[in-house]
């Protein structure tokens, strides 16, 4: 199966899956999330998202039984029943827990109601790390726990709706014009020699590709600066970089429709250079 799908320890065809209707993900986006690209067989950064993934439940008190290791094993049986596509570069691994499935009532359902675990495999290829992308900024409405990878993501469709009805690959959102992140990557400028990204907080996704990145430029004594910046700074920047699991270290073109970028190409490319051989060392070679 190239397209694969497991649901509490039931495996078939994606297509062919099925969820209970009252599963509380399906009312209230109720449960998180997270996604894993796969080159070669290799999940990448597997480890990393699953300890974010543990993290994101005890935010969200849900109480998911199952250990990391355990889930760790049951992703990788599922990645060995799937089958590589040869007309794509890679797999992705999504799974989510929802808190169980429960007559639809707002609070917590008590604790006989287990969580339910969703894998879905399916074939897919990552941005070109080499393509500039076009940016559209807008506000950011999401809630205040931005640092959970829940299931409830209407800001972000509709931010990265707006985005593809302007032409754009991607949002940039803001709150009181200052950035925040984009609907699915997190948020950097180059200014001068210092990259500089928003520090880790409730408005932040704590992005695994995040600090991939930033570790790549400890390790090459590129200066890194953990501090908010304003619509102004990002249209000012050198460079604008968007990090994260489909692209991994993507550099914008455009924002709002104004060229932005291109003045420090040489630190851009050194960055996306150490990022793919990282990537392409840790799925295999």
């Amino acid at each position: 199966m190239t397209h694969l799908a497991y649901y509490n320890g039931k495996i078939g065809p994606l297509e062919e899956m099925t969820v209970p209707v009252n599963d509380r993900a399906v009312y209230f986006g109720d449960g998180v999330y997270e996604v894993v690209l796969v080159r070669n067989g290799y999940p990448f950064a597997l480890h990393e998202h699953v300890d974010r993934f543990y993290n994101s439940l005890k935010f969200m008190r849900i109480n998911f039984e199952m250990d990391k290791r355990k889930l760790e094993d049951t992703l990788l049986n599922c990645l060995s029943q799937s089958e590589p596509d040869p007309k794509f570069s890679e797999q992705m691994i999504y799974w989510q827990v929802s808190r169980g499935t429960a007559t639809r009532l707002h609070p917590f359902p008590d604790s006989s109601v287990k969580p339910n675990l969703l894998i879905t495999i399916r074939p897919t290829s990552r941005k070109d790390i080499r393509k500039k992308v076009r940016l559209i900024t807008c506000e950011d409405t999401r809630f205040l726990h931005c640092n959970i990878k829940t299931l409830n993501l209407i800001p972000n469709i509709l931010a990265r709706q707006l985005a593809v009805e302007n032409n754009c690959n991607e949002a940039i959102m803001h709150r009181d014009g200052i950035v925040t992140e984009s609907p699915g990557y997190n948020a950097f400028i180059l200014k001068g020699k210092t990259l500089r990204t928003a520090p880790l907080s409730n408005l932040i996704l704590p992005g695994i590709t995040r600090q991939q990145l930033i570790d790549r430029c400890y390790e090459n004594e590129v200066p890194v600066l953990e501090k908010e910046f304003t619509i102004s700074e990002l249209m000012d920047a050198d460079e604008v970089i968007l990090t994260g699991t489909g692209g991994l270290c993507l550099a914008a073109e455009q924002i709002d429709g104004k060229p932005i970028g291109g003045k420090s190409p040489a630190l851009l490319n050194f960055l996306q250079d150490v990022c793919m051989a990282f990537y392409i060392e840790s799925t295999g070679g």
